[in-house]
């Protein structure tokens, strides 16, 4: 007990206090100048593929444009990611993306001091990189973060565009290309887990929905590899599934499962156990739900 307690007395205080000495060297010091970071890593190589479904590339070039914060509001794997992915390439932008979640703190977006053998040294978040540099900053599944989290985003979504840098003492002033977006499968919410009003209207919005019958079988095809009529009837079966959301299912089988069942196919394997694999099992473990959709997948396979 006694060396516990001499234990608690000499080795935590001094942790502390060196934490302390170092937080203070870092504000008495002058501050460096920023180095430019390397945005190149950011950029799209390659024109991803999308397959527009009606006006939404137009009514994004409008809002970036104006620099309107924009919200992508649709199912799992319907194409919002891709869609951002498209518009960075199209707008000859950086993309900085963060994939939210609930352990994600403010710290995690904004940045965070740090040590190392020089001493200590600031280290920019993510969302700080994308307003200093003038990226697209999308948050990927922002419904995922704890809302005492996202408040932070709010200085950069109204008129003020800017980010506080409390730990650090700095205001960045947004750049002029400066863009966040943010996406959620509004399917999700709850009244636990939903965007604060305050946080909604300060965003403009775009639905997506799974493409009509012919543009999701022509997406599976490009993004698969199968023939034209194989990817139709995969996107009968996922159109089949989609009918049982809400009963006995949760969420309906997504472009992006046809797609990997498509790439199974495409690889020689066959299309009932494509399916069984990609399709039905990752979906549901319900046996008699598992049986409906097996059953759906050999009246077109």
């Amino acid at each position: 007990m006694m060396r516990n307690e001499t234990f608690m007395r000499t080795y935590s205080p001094r942790q502390e206090a060196l934490a302390r000495a170092a937080a203070q060297q870092a504000a008495t010091q002058p501050a460096a100048a920023a180095s430019p970071a390397d945005m190149s890593q950011y950029m799209m190589k390659a024109e991803p593929y999308y397959r527009a479904v009606a006006d939404e590339v137009e009514l994004y070039e409008a809002a970036y444009s104006v620099r309107m914060p924009l919200m992508l509001k649709g199912p799992t794997g319907c194409g919002k990611t891709r869609f951002v992915e498209y518009m960075a390439w199209k707008l000859g932008k950086p993309l900085v993306t963060i994939a939210c979640n609930e352990d994600m703190t403010a710290s995690d977006l904004v940045g965070r001091f740090l040590l190392d053998a020089s001493g200590t040294r600031w280290q920019d978040g993510p969302l700080a990189v994308a307003a200093r540099y003038g990226a697209i900053c999308y948050l990927d599944e922002v419904v995922e973060a704890r809302q005492d989290t996202t408040v932070v985003i709010h200085p950069l979504t109204d008129a003020r565009r800017m980010l506080p840098l409390e730990k650090k003492g700095e205001l960045i002033e947004a750049h002029p290309d400066f863009q966040i977006v943010i996406s959620y499968n509004p399917g999700y919410q709850s009244l636990m887990k939903d965007l604060k009003q305050s946080t909604k209207q300060r965003f403009g919005a775009l639905d997506f929905s799974y493409p009509e019958h012919d543009i999701e079988a022509e997406i599976v095809a490009h993004e698969s590899g199968v023939a034209l009529d194989v990817a139709k009837n995969l996107v009968h079966i996922g159109e089949r599934a989609r009918n049982l959301k809400g009963h006995g299912l949760d969420e309906g089988l997504s472009t992006r499962m046809l797609i990997y069942a498509g790439s199974l196919i495409s690889k020689g394997v066959a299309p009932l156990a494509a399916c069984r694999v990609a399709l039905v099992r990752p979906i549901t473990d319900d046996p008699d739900m598992r049986d409906a959709l097996d059953s759906a997948v050999t009246t077109y396979f």
